[in-house]
């Protein structure tokens, strides 16, 4: 299955869904960046004060380079978002979302409205006390 991704803008609610599937390929990467830019064009809030939802349930298993393409994807300071959070489905697929996305603070759900719900609670935790909470 081929790479197709898609981005959806709520400019007013600061959000950001992106939906991924298929096995994707540095060249599909490439162009996702791409997309993801002129996404990022459309919000409203300051820079990283966004909220991200990655729709990753159709997402096969991917390659070893790619697993580390993702992961320098996530590492990028310019579009990283205040929170983040990925809907999955397959367990594999989960352990590869961790790898890639270990510098960040993300949250994994198997419900795209409770992804959503805990993207928008209000918290007066900081990261260090939710990962010590662990």
């Amino acid at each position: 299955m081929s790479a197709n991704f898609s981005f959806e803008v709520d400019p007013a609610r600061d959000l950001v869904i992106i939906t991924l599937g298929g096995f994707f390929s540095q060249a599909d990467i490439g162009a996702f960046l791409v997309e993801r830019d002129v996404a990022h064009a459309q919000l409203r809030c300051g820079p990283n004060q966004h909220v991200t939802l990655a729709d990753t349930r159709a997402m096969q298993i991917q390659a070893q380079d790619i697993v580390t393409a993702w992961g320098d994807v996530l590492a990028g300071s310019a579009y990283r978002s205040r929170k983040l959070a990925f809907v999955q489905a397959s367990s594999l697929a989960r352990m590869q979302l961790q790898r890639a996305a270990a510098m960040r603070d993300v949250r994994y759900f198997t419900s795209f409205a409770d992804a959503e719900a805990w993207l928008f609670e209000e918290s007066n935790e900081t990261p260090l006390k939710r990962q010590a909470r662990g």
